[in-house]
């Protein structure tokens, strides 16, 4: 079913959101020229502009802040409405789109699928498949729905649902001596040249956190924006990655991992539901779903 508000509207709070036009257009993949041509609309049929335009992007004028949070409860409203109408007949119908971290994708994604196409037929589910960043960047963007996240230690946010806490383990060459041991203290990890994501990464930041209260500093010798990347540059003899214990079945001949204590160090998996919009009877129906079958098919396999 349709929105209900004007779909203008739609593309002038994305472009809020974005801060940027041409970013806005990115996010709906449309053409900059069709966003713009729609607030230019907009703006003609207010009869004033909604936006100044800057060097950076766009910002709102006096009228455009004044409208913006009544345009937000409005399509709020309408997408319940339309939401509502939709699911009368208690069935969940549109589209929900979750995002799978690399790990969990061989364990959640057939499942996760099988189970939805059984119990709501009418629900179109979408499953990307990408890193911790890359994910919480889509879910704010407005492109995913839910989406499985990487949280260092204790920083899982209030809204947020764990499905399983990891113990970080030291990634080593199979042949490796420390391949033998099963676990390996921090002290000993610290001085290693470590393959680590780019920074700002809260794995970073907590490892630059504990290094300082040890009195220590640890060294880093390259940077790679993803697990099967540094586990890749491991594999090659390339230094030492820290990651969680999940490694790909093709990668278990050539890899150990070994689990890092005093202190020990865990991170959690948890479920995120974007605020870009009220969430759909579909949306909440596979959060459920996936609160209740998540954390008993990674118990067995992360």
């Amino acid at each position: 079913m349709p929105n209900l508000l004007d779909p203008k509207w739609s593309l002038f709070l994305k472009a809020v959101e974005t801060g940027s036009v041409t970013r806005a257009a990115i996010a709906l993949d449309l053409a900059p020229s069709v966003v713009s041509r729609h607030i230019a609309s907009l703006e003609r049929e207010a009869g004033a502009r909604l936006f100044k335009r800057t060097g950076r992007g766009v910002a709102l004028t006096e009228l455009g802040q004044q409208v913006h949070p009544r345009i937000v409860a409005l399509q709020q409203q309408a997408e319940q409405l339309a939401d509502d109408i939709r699911t009368s007949g208690s069935t969940p119908v549109g589209d929900v789109r979750v995002g799978l971290l690399p790990s969990t994708v061989p364990v959640l994604a057939g499942p996760l699928h099988a189970e939805v196409r059984k119990r709501w037929p009418r629900v179109g589910l979408h499953l990307t498949e990408g890193s911790s960043a890359q994910l919480e960047e889509w879910l704010s963007q407005g492109r995913l729905d839910l989406a499985l996240l990487l949280r260092e230690e204790d920083t899982a946010l209030p809204d947020e649902t764990v499905l399983k806490r990891v113990s970080l383990c030291l990634i080593v060459p199979v042949r490796h001596p420390f391949a033998s041991r099963k676990s390996i203290p921090f002290d000993e990890v610290a001085p290693l040249p470590l393959v680590l994501p780019s920074e700002p990464h809260p794995l970073r930041i907590r490892l630059a956190k504990l290094a300082r209260q040890k009195g220590l500093t640890f060294t880093q010798v390259i940077e790679a924006d993803s697990i099967r990347l540094q586990h890749e540059i491991v594999a090659h003899e390339g230094g030492y990655a820290i990651t969680a214990g999940a490694i790909e079945l093709r990668a278990r001949r050539r890899l150990a991992a070994v689990r890092i204590v005093r202190p020990p160090m865990s991170r959690a998996i948890v479920l995120a539901a974007g605020k870009h919009k009220a969430h759909s009877r579909a949306v909440r129906e596979v959060t459920q779903l996936l609160g209740d079958m998540a954390p008993e098919l990674l118990k067995e396999d992360l």
